[in-house]
């Protein structure tokens, strides 16, 4: 069975390519299990270009729908039923970095848009991802409500906090992942298990080096300024390191633990790529005075080189920083068709 996989929130493809990943896994009677791309929804012009651009045409032909919308202004009951529905949900103000505002913001509400599509399109599964902030938002009763609705919609719930360094991604970013099964399919899901295989941010973006001219590989401009002071900053150090003459050092408080002009390590996974970029937060080399290029950042998210994100630098980062690592996700995929295979 080949499902189709419809998506809002979908970002530039992190979701998409990963189910893409899973591959075929063989079922009972010699069919196979796998997904395919079928539709999908964002707000962000850019975001959709590289969607469509990236997945449509690895897809083998397929016909893919990418149209930029604000998913409050969808008519749900219109859209394309799907055996398969992925929404990765803003996860702005459900993120520890910032007001933490959890339902009550702006972005928080959002959810319920995919809990409209379940209800009234009944798909046979679905993945959510959120950060895993989301657990702690509003007291606890944010990520309380969230499964609640899930559960009212028809589905037994297999969430779990994925760690994804420890699955291979070169990257500390840890995020929620709830897989949904339609309650009348005989079919259970089991969280795959770490394989702790650490990958370092030296590795990924060394093994093998990326080529001159490679797509989204632009180096920044760094001032000079800001040249001096990495030069003080050891790997893993960040803008307060005690090698920083008074000079270079930054006047801001109660921020030592930050990442603020923080160089990666080469010898541990990176810290969490993010769709920031300025005030010192666009990541650092370990040995080069300078930013990553956003070629760089795509591999620490585990895109492959030949992935190529549209739109200026800065929208660039975003899409790269907001995006679902494809590999990381994939191991989620093959479990769902696992399960489907093993019924």
């Amino acid at each position: 069975m080949q499902f189709k996989l419809g998506e809002f929130f979908c970002g530039p493809g992190g979701i998409a390519l990963g189910a893409m990943l899973a591959g075929k896994i063989q079922g009972k009677g010699g069919s196979t299990f796998s997904i395919i791309p079928s539709w999908a929804t964002d707000i962000d012009a850019d975001t959709c270009d590289t969607y469509l651009r990236n997945i449509h045409s690895n897809n083998s032909g397929h016909n893919t729908s990418v149209f930029q919308a604000d998913v409050r202004e969808l008519n749900i009951s219109k859209l394309k039923p799907c055996e398969g529905f992925a929404f990765g949900f803003p996860c702005n103000d459900f993120s520890i970095v910032g007001e933490t505002k959890g339902l009550n913001g702006s972005y928080g509400p959002l959810y319920s848009y995919g809990v409209e599509y379940l209800r009234h399109h009944q798909p046979m599964w679905f993945v959510a991802e959120n950060v895993g902030g989301l657990s702690s938002a509003n007291g606890g009763k944010a990520f309380e409500l969230i499964q609640k609705e899930l559960l009212n919609s028809g589905y037994k719930l297999f969430p779990n906090l994925y760690k994804f360094d420890q699955y291979g991604v070169p990257q500390a970013r840890h995020r929620i992942i709830i897989v949904g099964i339609r309650n009348d399919l005989n079919v259970n899901f089991s969280i795959p298990k770490p394989n702790f295989k650490y990958k370092t941010s030296g590795e990924a973006l060394s093994i093998p080096p990326i080529k001159m001219g490679a797509p989204n590989h632009e180096y920044t401009r760094q001032a000079k300024s800001v040249v001096k002071r990495l030069s003080f900053i050891k790997p893993g150090e960040n803008a307060w390191s005690p090698n920083i003459p008074d000079e270079y050092r930054l006047n801001v408080k109660g921020a030592k633990l930050s990442n603020i002009y923080k160089r990666l390590d080469p010898s541990k996974p990176a810290y969490t790529v993010t769709g920031s970029g300025g005030g010192g937060t666009h990541m650092y080399h370990w040995e080069e005075p300078r930013a990553l290029t956003n070629r760089e950042r795509a591999r620490l998210q585990t895109f492959p080189d030949d992935f190529v994100f549209l739109g200026g630098k800065e929208s660039v980062r975003k899409q790269i920083g907001m995006a679902v690592p494809p590999k990381g996700i994939s191991i989620i995929f093959k479990s769902l068709l696992e399960a489907f295979a093993a019924s």
